[in-house]
């Protein structure tokens, strides 16, 4: 999925080094594991605990046993131009000064990382096929407008724990990103362009029974499952008057996409019964189910007069009895409920000491 940062995340090529090689530039005095880590109104979380250091660092997604984490970063430590994917022990403290196992081949940009049933093999989508350099990152507009590019090479892979690729899912012109697994481990859902339009589609873990399950202009992604598998919740930007329209064809022409207006939709499996839960106005995005089922945590800029900060928040899956989460100053996203429903993992800019890094949290979650 897209994000948020304060600096761009794409650029040149990966420098190819050892899964646990040792950083020589620093250690660091930033405490990973303390009660400051928290806001005194942050009141779902307790015991939190800082996993990375450094560069940006999001989209953690934890293994069915929830014993690791798969995420994707840019650490410039781990001789990173752009984002790769990593696999790491949720109790490891250790990426200051040591490379957590790389999945990812190195190569091009990565994106959208996700454990497959069994904790043995990995989903992710990548450009290495299409070039080894990072895809090169859209210019600053004259219009001003923020974008997200949409790398037309982008390819969903399923690969082992070591790196190898086992599978390519998707092999269509344009772009295929943004997988993530059903929890009962039968269904993948994704985001394609295959229709001319940024669209959802859900198939088989092995690629098959492929069906689309939405179909009104906008860009439709950053999807996920519920717990027991029978719904899905994603961000939609959806045009409605003729300007909305004209400009987002016009810059899906270009590769690109508006990210600053989006909200929350929820559908069933199939695509049925599709509702709008929020309509909050900003940017309303990475959505993710409560284990209860009955409710979505997200992250969102409404409250924001300048776009930022991001917070995460949570709301009914009928749009009702929102609440703020987190009170960061700058940027809080990527909320993932671990698979037993006791802890949450997050990206922020908390306790970055001042910098532009975005890294992950782990909390105990409390209600």
């Amino acid at each position: 999925m897209k994000r948020f940062y304060f600096i761009t995340i794409i650029c040149a090529l990966f420098s190819c080094t050892n899964s646990n090689k040792s950083l020589d530039n620093k250690t660091n005095d930033i405490k990973f594991s303390n009660s400051e880590l928290i806001y005194p109104q942050e009141s779902f979380f307790s015991n939190i605990k800082q996993l990375t250091i450094d560069g940006d660092n999001a989209e953690a997604y934890w293994s069915f046993d929830d014993s690791k984490l798969v995420f994707q970063s840019n650490n410039k430590n781990w001789g990173l131009d752009c984002d790769q994917i990593f696999i790491t022990d949720t109790n490891n403290h250790q990426m200051s000064e040591m490379q957590p196992n790389l999945i990812s081949t190195g190569f091009g940009r990565t994106t959208c990382s996700y454990f497959l049933p069994g904790d043995t093999l990995i989903i992710y989508a990548s450009t290495h096929l299409s070039d080894s350099l990072c895809p090169p990152e859209p210019k600053r507009r004259e219009d001003g407008k923020y974008v997200w590019p949409i790398y037309e090479s982008f390819d969903i892979f399923i690969a082992d724990l070591n790196g190898n690729i086992v599978n390519q899912l998707t092999d269509s012109p344009g772009y295929d990103a943004e997988a993530t697994l059903s929890p009962l481990g039968d269904k993948i859902v994704f985001t394609s362009i295959r229709s001319g339009d940024l669209e959802l589609y859900v198939c088989d873990i092995d690629g098959s029974n492929l069906i689309q399950i939405t179909n009104e202009l906008g860009y439709d992604g950053g999807a996920f499952f519920s717990n027991d598998g029978s719904k899905i919740v994603f961000r939609s930007s959806r045009p409605n008057s003729n300007e909305e329209v004209e400009e987002y064809k016009m810059l899906l022409n270009e590769g690109l996409v508006k990210p600053t207006e989006m909200e929350l939709y929820i559908c069933n499996v199939d695509g049925t019964e599709l509702s709008q839960i929020t309509s909050l106005g900003g940017a309303n995005w990475a959505p993710f189910f409560h284990p209860s089922d009955n409710k979505i945590i997200f992250s969102s800029n409404h409250k924001s007069k300048k776009g930022f900060p991001f917070n995460l928040f949570m709301i009914d899956i009928d749009g009702k009895n929102l609440t703020q989460i987190t009170y960061d100053t700058m940027f809080d996203s990527f909320p993932v409920f671990s698979n037993d429903g006791t802890k949450l993992v997050f990206s922020s800019n908390r306790n970055n000491g001042g910098t532009r890094n975005t890294n992950i949290f782990i909390a105990d979650w409390i209600e």
